[in-house]
């Protein structure tokens, strides 16, 4: 049975090997400029229009750690139970990022 489960298996989605390669390269450049300008106070704005302001905490292969204040009343994970917080690290996918811009 596993068999003919895998015989049947069908590809949806490839990517195209010189999109993987470019975005490779942005993912290298933007983890390379957030690891310069660690513990700067940056906004960032993402693909889909989203804005973040805060402190770059870290970064890695694949995400911006980005320490946001959170707002009076502003719940984090919005689960019943769940805690109010001052502060909050924010993981961003680095490839869906457009901006980040230096806050003095």
């Amino acid at each position: 049975m596993a068999y003919e489960l895998q015989r049947d298996n069908q590809v949806v989605y490839q990517a195209n090997p010189n999109m993987v390669q470019h975005l490779k390269g942005v993912k290298d450049q933007i983890h390379h400029i957030c690891s310069i300008h660690l513990n700067r106070s940056v906004k960032v704005v993402t693909i889909d229009g989203y804005t973040y302001e805060g402190i770059i905490a870290s970064a890695d292969d694949r995400f911006l750690y980005l320490s946001v204040a959170g707002q009076d009343g502003q719940r984090f994970l919005g689960a019943p139970g769940s805690y109010y917080y001052n502060n909050v690290i924010l993981p961003l996918v680095l490839y869906e990022l457009l901006v980040i811009t230096l806050l003095m």
